[in-house]
């Protein structure tokens, strides 16, 4: 049997996947993008905040995408004005691909309030009560994480 304070941590949880996912759903309706769109552009911007290179190739592996597919996804995202593909410095058989300036602020006008308001929830938090809401972040993590993708029920 469920302790109800272990079933209502789940229940709280559930509550703000859903919310998380509805916010993502906006995120991609107001900038008019799929999924792997705007998982593209934020992993471009990453990558450029932290002045790492990023081919096609690197892009395709984060999104555990094809060749082909990944090629599609940026067709779409440089004729959108949200990515650009330059020849890559040191290796003359790739493109370097990075997101635009124009995508990077509407990305920032998008979600920069939102991050805003749960950079502010967090810092609320004690030391202590941080340490443990992350330690049942990463335990929950790696407990979806080890579900077998071999189980019918998933």
């Amino acid at each position: 049997m469920t302790a109800p304070h272990a079933a209502e941590v789940i229940a709280t949880l559930l509550d703000y996947r859903l919310a998380e996912e509805a916010m993502r759903r906006r995120t991609r309706d107001s900038m008019r993008m799929g999924t792997m769109d705007l998982q593209a552009i934020r992993f471009l911007l990453k990558a450029q905040g932290e002045q790492r290179i990023v081919s096609g190739r690197n892009l395709a592996d984060h999104l555990g995408m094809t060749s082909a597919s990944v090629t599609a996804l940026l067709d779409r995202l440089t004729k959108s004005g949200h990515v650009q593909r330059t020849p890559h410095p040191t290796n003359r058989r790739s493109n370097m691909v990075t997101a635009t300036t124009g995508s990077e602020d509407e990305v920032r006008q998008t979600l920069g309030a939102m991050h805003g308001r749960m950079i502010e929830t967090a810092k609320a938090l004690s030391a202590e009560d941080a340490a443990l809401i992350a330690q049942f972040l990463e335990s929950m993590t790696a407990a979806v994480d080890s579900i077998d993708a071999e189980d019918p029920l998933y």
